[in-house]
């Protein structure tokens, strides 16, 4: 049989809770370089952009605007992260154990924690796409120019403003690429490293410990980049679309592809692996920890 890839068995209240406690810790460290991959990606192709790389734009961005600017969406992110992250997370282990039956014995197989990502992903971006809609337009916010109030002063405020001027189905713009990019990110995530962790558990060399997990949740992280960073750079350029250039996730893709080649769609490879891997090596040696705090005192 073989080791156990999740730790305690939790119930689902107190996964949630484990989940999005995990979730908001490693939102909360790492958005810095989340702020610089979207400024990334909604940059057009060619060398006449001011943001130059990771290192560069988080400075360009810190110069320009100050240092909080590097934290702009924290408010609507750490509500994504409520909600997403509590979810997709919190769901993953019910769902994996609803597909394979409760008299399942061993690992299960990767197909099935694959389908597992998918659908939780989706089921909790399909709730929490307003917070990620908040988050890129607060995000993609520039500098504005003395005595220019922000447009998006809080997200309480963005979610108003939003819905006044594009309607309700506004906040849910760009859900179909949202879903899409989650579920697939998602499902990277969540697979890989269960299966990261059980193979490398499997050998017997490494412990249920710290540097199993961090390496388990680099190789999470690099995953999902390299799987999603397509749907990603369109979702974030769909999202931060509030002048009506793209008419859709189809017409998006084609304009992005002809105006700026199919690099463009691994714009931010760097930022969003640096902030993909750190962000998923910070949430999962929480999560960890958090399901030890919060088992149940049977287990």
């Amino acid at each position: 049989m073989s080791p156990p890839s999740s730790g305690p068995q939790l119930p689902f209240p107190n996964l949630f809770a484990a989940s999005a406690i995990s979730a908001c810790t490693a939102e909360a460290l790492t958005l810095p370089l989340d702020t610089a991959k979207v400024r990334l990606q909604l940059q057009g192709g060619g060398a006449g952009g001011k943001y130059k790389g990771l290192l560069g734009t988080c400075m360009t961005i810190a110069k320009e605007e100050g240092p909080s600017a590097l934290w702009k969406g924290l408010e609507p992110g750490l509500h994504r992260q409520v909600m997403y992250g509590g979810l997709r997370i919190g769901l993953y282990e019910p769902v994996k154990q609803f597909f394979v039956g409760k008299d399942h014995v061993g690992d299960v197989p990767l197909h099935l924690k694959i389908a597992s990502g998918l659908a939780t992903g989706a089921i909790a971006i399909t709730v929490a796409s307003p917070t990620d809609l908040v988050k890129v337009r607060m995000q993609s916010e520039g500098k504005k120019a003395p005595g220019q109030p922000k447009k998006y002063a809080n997200a309480f405020k963005a979610y108003g403003i939003i819905r006044r001027e594009e309607g309700l189905a506004g906040l849910w713009k760009g859900l179909g690429p949202n879903i899409a990019r989650n579920a697939i990110i998602n499902a990277a995530e969540l697979a890989s490293y269960d299966q990261i962790k059980v193979s490398l558990l499997a050998t017997g060399y490494f412990g249920d410990n710290v540097v199993t997990h961090l390496v388990a949740g680099l190789g999470a992280g690099f995953f999902a980049v390299c799987v999603g960073s397509p749907v990603d750079v369109v979702k974030s350029r769909v999202m931060g679309d509030a002048t009506g250039k793209y008419s859709g996730v189809l017409d998006c893709f084609v304009k992005t592809a002809r105006n700026d080649g199919l690099l463009a769609f691994y714009n931010g490879f760097m930022p969003n692996f640096a902030r993909l891997g750190s962000w998923n090596v910070a949430m999962f040696l929480m999560l960890e920890q958090m399901k030890l705090v919060l088992a149940p005192k049977s287990s």
